[in-house]
Formats: structure tokens, sequence, C-alpha cells
């Protein structure tokens, strides 16, 4: 089973770089795509509806937050939007495909400027939210797949230039601290399961790949789906967006 997340820099201009041609070429089953700039009613080219995908969209009807959609090969039993964590919803966006025995989640999390305390209260305080709601799941008899812009770079590994980015939101000590506990509780970081690589980027804040390069897009997965990750990459060959396509492959049959 293959899952590709994409945090897009707005689904219109990604599409323009040739994404979904891009995504034609590799059998997915899963496309989890980030930060759409736009609501699915914008959308009126069929290229973001693939016909054999089952596409599934949580966004502002009036475009004027960021949005998060899902595409499953597979018509999931159930689709769950938002976490309902009241205005936290329009900050950190949440969609999830549910199957027999685990679900596929595309995830926005909310961003913080560098310098501006009141943005970086809220987004702690939806990691706090989020991470006693990924505990609770994690007793329920289902394995979980959550793909996402996570804005963190959890180790020093994942962010080229540590020096400069030291008190830059989203690798903050409490920030990392946070990743880690989540890694310690009973999920991993499935990219990390095949490469050890430091120079493994997946985004490049200014814009240019080999320039100050962070990793904060994860599949973070339950423990039980630990080895069955075969194959994880990410796609650095042709640029869609600030942010390139993270490529994993798991050992799970539909």
């Amino acid at each position: 089973m293959r899952i590709i997340s994409f945090s897009a820099d707005g689904i219109k201009n990604a599409a323009e770089e040739g994404f979904f041609d891009w995504l034609k070429e590799q059998d997915a089953d899963f496309i989890c795509v980030q930060d759409l700039q736009c609501s699915e009613y914008d959308l009126q080219d069929s290229q973001f509806f693939p016909e054999e995908y089952n596409s599934y969209f949580f966004d502002d009807v009036d475009g004027k937050a960021n949005g998060v959609a899902i595409y499953c090969r597979k018509m999931p039993k159930a689709i769950m939007t938002g976490l309902g964590f009241s205005d936290f919803d329009m900050e950190g966006r949440y969609v999830q495909a549910d199957y027999e025995n685990f679900s596929v989640a595309c995830l926005l999390a909310p961003q913080a400027e560098k310098d501006n305390a009141e943005q970086q209260s809220r987004k702690n305080e939806f990691y706090g939210l989020f991470g006693a709601h990924l505990q609770k799941v994690r007793n329920k008899r289902r394995e979980f797949i959550i793909c996402g812009n996570w804005h963190i770079a959890h180790c020093p590994e994942d962010v080229q230039d540590t020096q400069k980015n030291s008190t830059t939101s989203g690798f903050l000590a409490e920030e990392r601290q946070w990743m880690s506990e989540l890694l310690q509780s009973g999920y991993v970081d499935a990219f990390r399961e095949i490469s050890s690589d430091q120079d493994e980027f997946s985004w490049w804040p200014d814009g240019e790949v080999g320039s100050n390069g962070w990793r904060t897009d994860f599949q973070i997965i339950s423990q039980g789906l630990k080895y069955s990750v075969d194959y994880g990459a990410i796609y650095k060959i042709k640029q869609f967006s600030s942010h390139a396509p993270v490529i994993m492959d798991y050992d799970i049959e539909l």
C-alpha cells in the first residue's frame, strides 16, 4: 500500500507545477494533501478529482483558511473531519478515512510566525489537545497512519541549520519534546524506520531546494505498523511547492 503526503502551498499552484501529472505515475492508494489555500468549490478542473479516487476535503467554504484533502483509491467505511477542538479545527485541519482495521489521516497543524507569542501559545495548546487525542485513540482496536505537515522538526538531523533556527517556531525545545514524547508513547516516525540520513529534508522555507532545509512532513504510524514499513522516499527531482512529497510503502492489504 502506497501513501503520498504533500503540503501544497496552494493546490492550484501545485497543479500548475505538474503535481497531478506526476501523481498519475505513482500508483498511490492514498494521497494526503495539506495547505490547499482554497475551498473545494473553487476547484473546477477535473484534475483535482481523479476518477480512480474517492476525494474528501475539509476546508473553509470561503477559502479564508487553509484546508486538507485525502484521496482514497478504495472507498472508506467512514470519513471524519475535524478533531472536535472547538475553533482549532479551523487552524489545525484534519480529515480521517476509516477502514476495517486501520485509519489514514491527513493533518495540517497550526503554524506560528517567529516571535509571535500568541500564535505560539495557541500552537502549543493545539499540540497538547492533539497529543491527548492520540493517546486516547491508541487504545482502540485499529492502527493509524497520520500524514501531514506537522510544523515541527523533531531532531537536529531534521534541520539543515540548527544554529540559525534554534529559536524558530517549529524547532523550539518544547515542540521537539512534544514529538519525542509522542514517539515514546506508542507511535513511530515511518520515514526514520527506513532512513537515518541527515540530509533528507522535505521543506525549504526560503523556497529553494538545498537552502535552509527542514523535515516537517511526517507519516506518523501507530506502533503496530512499525514492521509493515517497506519503503520511503522524499521526492525532490521536481519541485511542486516549498515542500516535497513524502512517499511511503506499507505491507498492508486494503
